[in-house]
């Protein structure tokens, strides 16, 4: 029998998937490539060395050429220092983290689909509820809303406030 991880793709095959996408969003900018090659090299110099960073922070080079060099030097260092650049992304850049194809492909169409069926029961529990009885919603709302981005979560929450 196959082990259900052993078809799931490595951390080098996703960021080969995602390159794409990370050097065409505008978000990588030379801010951004400049702390994810720092925090590399300085928690894990075996995955970037000083000479490594400095290359990969020269400004003579556009960013994103230099993006692409280091998301190269990443797959060919293995799928340890591709973890890593995720790790390193999602705490530096959690926005950009969380558009990767690869981490939208991860959550599949019935992700989509169980949150939107919650979210109509819930809207639909909200407004059409009786008096108090369905008043706890309103916490209940706040609560999921922890989950979701910045602009989402802004509109999200004011407009369960407006509600109130």
């Amino acid at each position: 029998d196959d082990l259900p991880w052993e078809d799931m793709e490595g951390y080098e095959e996703q960021l080969q998937s995602d390159t794409q996408f990370l050097c065409s969003n505008q978000r990588m900018d030379t801010e951004l490539v400049d702390s994810l090659v720092l925090q590399l090299n300085r928690i894990y110099p075996q995955i970037l060395s000083d000479k490594e960073a400095c290359k990969f922070r020269s400004l003579r080079v556009p960013t994103t050429e230099r993006l692409r060099e280091l998301l190269q030097h990443l797959r060919e260092k293995g799928d340890d220092a591709c973890y890593e650049f995720y790790r390193a992304l999602h705490i530096q850049a959690e926005d950009v983290y969380f558009s990767l194809p690869t981490r939208i492909r991860e959550r599949g169409p019935i992700f989509f689909l169980s949150c939107f069926s919650v979210a109509v029961g819930i809207a639909f529990l909200y407004y059409y509820g009786e008096g108090q009885r369905l008043r706890c919603t309103e916490a209940f709302l706040h609560c999921s809303a922890v989950r979701l981005g910045k602009d989402a979560k802004d509109v999200f929450v004011s407009y369960v406030e407006v509600g109130k």
